[in-house]
């Protein structure tokens, strides 16, 4: 059993929008323009490497981008069709990335062995783990992480526990609270796929206590499975970010040098743990989001479920538009998301929303002088002290921001959500916390570069004393 206390020190309480969307069945929706399938974005580590060429013909579920490091990811087309272009593409992270541009046939036609039903209790722990690396599935509560990495760590017996991470604590965001309700029998069973990799591990379904219905299903759906419980968390933002969950959950810490197998745990998204039952048990690569489109600027908000490679712009008609010109237009949620300059970007492994608001909050607001009051270091969940943290950032003083732990910092937004005075503190510790990194890359590659001219010194230095002697 595991041994959380279902909660955390910190965290807010926002305003969650999720009744605008959460009582809605998801609507399964087809592509009717080109699909956009950037090589980078959809996952952590390298960028995959485009493996057809323009005028290639595809099939539903062929693999379309490569992995080309051991952090990085498969990508497989959602469409049959033809490789139209391929070319930078603007993605939801604003950047422009190398992206293959598919033109839908409409036919769907999947590749060979695409749907095929796979008896996971008969595979290997290695064909298991090939099957989730083959599928392309990463991490799709935001932070898209390849999955056949992380369930593969250094000691099978050193895992304890298994979470699936159901807390979905970012305002307005509805889709693993629909999967959960429609999906239940591909959660639990992608939850007992990921367990029997790991034989001293228990599964532990996750759920905030603002979703009784969705608990009560599970509760009764698992009854009767010996290594899988439900954990009820109390409803708090961030309740769902991984450190947050595992001490809530097992009551052991980790920190940011730390893996979550460190403390003995594995974290998937709900979606990530149907994603690799869909992969292991039905032979169906990651080419599919649910995708929560909502906000007070849309007529009829709800869950999508849309094939990876749409663009946003078609998700508006499946929600009957805009109901006025929203201010701002947010890809994620209002706490963690990204803004959003075009609705012309793809659906990706790790799109969950299109947030729509009327009014833009920050806008509204003139940042004043911090007033000392302290709501700030009562927020974070990571114990930070943010307006000393901000101090750092304005002046930019790194190695201080450093040693105050600043790169323990996750970026929630927490701390800017109850500032009164309505400093940008989470934009600064961004913006530190790259500097950090950068300066730390730069560091290590002097070292190395330093290190490597000592070694070719030396030896030219016994090259010439044995030429010497001889």
């Amino acid at each position: 059993m595991s041994t959380g206390t279902g909660t955390f020190k910190g965290g807010v309480h926002p305003y969650d929008g999720k009744d605008l969307s959460k009582d809605l069945p998801t609507l399964t929706v087809m592509p009717k323009g080109d699909l956009v399938f950037p090589m980078a974005q959809q996952h952590l580590g390298a960028p995959s490497r485009p493996v057809v060429a323009v005028g290639d013909k595809v099939l539903m579920g062929q693999r379309i981008g490569e992995a080309s490091g051991f952090i990085s990811a498969h990508i497989c087309s959602s469409v049959s069709g033809t490789v139209k272009a391929i070319e930078p593409r603007l993605t939801p992270s604003s950047a422009m990335v190398e992206s293959i541009v598919i033109e839908n046939d409409g036919q769907y036609t999947p590749a060979p062995g695409v749907g095929e039903k796979r008896d996971y209790t008969k595979m290997s722990k290695e064909e298991i783990r090939a099957a989730v690396k083959d599928a392309g599935v990463v991490g799709m509560g935001g932070a898209g992480f390849p999955t056949h990495v992380k369930i593969t760590p250094k000691d099978d017996n050193a895992i304890d526990f298994i979470i699936a991470n159901c807390a979905e604590c970012e305002p307005y965001l509805t889709s693993d609270y629909r999967m959960m309700l429609e999906e239940p029998d591909r959660l639990i069973g992608g939850l007992n796929v990921i367990v029997s990799l790991f034989p001293n591990a228990k599964g532990v379904i996750a759920v905030e206590d603002n979703k009784p219905d969705a608990i009560k299903l599970l509760q009764e759906k698992v009854k009767d499975e010996p290594k899988i419980e439900v954990q009820v968390l109390q409803t708090k933002y961030p309740q769902g970010s991984e450190r947050q969950l595992i001490y809530a959950c097992t009551g052991r810490k980790i920190n940011s040098s730390m893996l979550p197998a460190d403390a003995g745990c594995i974290v998937d998204n709900c979606d990530t743990v149907i994603a690799i039952y869909r992969a292991v048990c039905e032979s169906t690569p990651l080419m599919r989001r649910v995708v929560t489109v909502t906000g007070d600027a849309v007529n009829k908000p709800r869950n999508v479920i849309v094939k990876t490679g749409t663009l946003y712009s078609e998700l508006l008609e499946y929600v009957d538009g805009f109901k006025c010109q929203p201010e701002k237009v947010i890809s994620g949620g209002p706490m963690m998301g990204q803004a959003q300059t075009s609705l012309d970007v793809p659906v990706t492994k790790i799109s969950s929303a299109l947030l729509c608001m009327e009014k833009d909050p920050v806008s509204q607001y003139e940042s004043t002088h911090c007033i000392r009051c302290g709501r700030c270091v009562a927020a974070c969940p990571s114990r930070l002290v943010p307006q000393k943290l901000y101090e750092c950032s304005t002046r930019g003083d790194i190695d201080t921001f450093a040693k105050l732990n600043g790169m323990e910092c996750f970026e929630c937004g927490a701390c800017t959500y109850v500032c009164p005075a309505k400093l940008r503190l989470t934009q600064a510790f961004k913006q530190s916390r790259r500097a950090v990194q950068d300066a730390r890359r730069k560091a290590q590659a002097a070292a190395q570069a330093a290190k490597a001219e000592a070694e070719a010194k030396a030896k030219a230095d016994v090259k010439k004393e044995g030429g010497e002697k001889a």
